[in-house]
C-alpha cells in the first residue's frame, strides 16, 4: 500500500516560492504520493459557521486532511510570524477540539523566504500552535530556507539550487522514516 504525504502551503500565491519548494518534494520519492491540500478557499473561521452548518470548502479540507499519512506544511514568513491564511487553516483543521483532524497527525515544517533568517519565527509559533493542537511534529529537524529567490530558476518554476536539493530530500528521509517507524502516541 503506497503512503500518503498531504502538502499544504502558506502562501497563497501561485508560483510562490514555498509552492516551488513544495512542489519539488514530489519528485524526490518513489515510496510516497503527495497530495495538495488546499487552504485559498476557505472562510475565515467563525464559530457561528460551525453551528449553521460547516462550510463544504470546510469538510473537503478535513476529509482532505484525515486522507493522508502526514502532512509538510511549506510556509514563509510574514512580518516574522505566521501567515494569516495558514494560521485560519489550522484553526479550522482544530475544530471541534474532541475530534480535530490533525491531532496526533505527523507533521513536518520546511519555509523558504528571500530574507536571511529563513522563517525561524513562523516555525516556532506554527510549532506553539501545533502543540497546543496535539499534532505531532518531527522533532528535532528544522528545514529553514533563505535567500530562496537565489535559489530557483529565472521563470520562478523550479528549484535549481543542489545543496538546497540534498537538504530538502534528507528533512523528507526523516520524516517519512519518522512515519513509518514510529508509533502515534495516545
Amino acid at each position: 500500500m503506497t503512503r500518503t504525504i498531504g502538502l499544504i502551503c502558506g502562501s497563497l500565491r501561485g508560483n510562490s516560492y514555498n509552492r516551488i519548494i513544495a512542489q519539488s518534494l514530489t519528485d524526490m520519492v518513489d515510496s510516497y504520493q503527495f497530495r495538495w491540500i488546499e487552504i485559498n478557499d476557505l472562510p475565515l473561521f467563525n464559530e457561528d459557521l460551525e453551528i449553521s452548518g460547516i462550510p463544504e470548502t470546510v469538510t473537503s479540507f478535513k476529509s482532505a486532511i484525515q486522507d493522508v499519512d502526514g502532512i509538510i506544511i511549506v510556509s514563509p514568513e510574514y512580518n516574522s510570524g505566521i501567515p494569516g491564511v495558514l494560521k485560519n487553516a489550522l484553526d479550522w483543521a482544530s475544530r471541534p477540539r474532541e475530534s480535530a483532524v490533525l491531532t496526533k497527525k505527523p507533521v513536518g515544517l520546511i519555509g523558504a523566504t528571500p530574507g536571511g533568517m529563513g522563517t525561524a519565527f513562523a516555525q516556532m509559533q506554527i510549532r506553539q500552535i501545533l502543540e497546543a493542537m496535539q499534532v505531532h511534529v518531527l522533532p528535532f529537524q528544522k528545514m529553514l530556507i533563505s535567500q530562496v529567490h537565489k535559489k530557483i530558476d529565472s521563470d520562478r518554476k523550479v528549484l535549481t539550487d543542489e545543496q538546497t536539493k540534498r537538504y530538502l530530500e534528507r528533512y523528507l528521509q526523516q520524516f517519512i522514516h519518522w512515519i513509518d517507524h514510529t508509533p502515534v502516541l495516545d
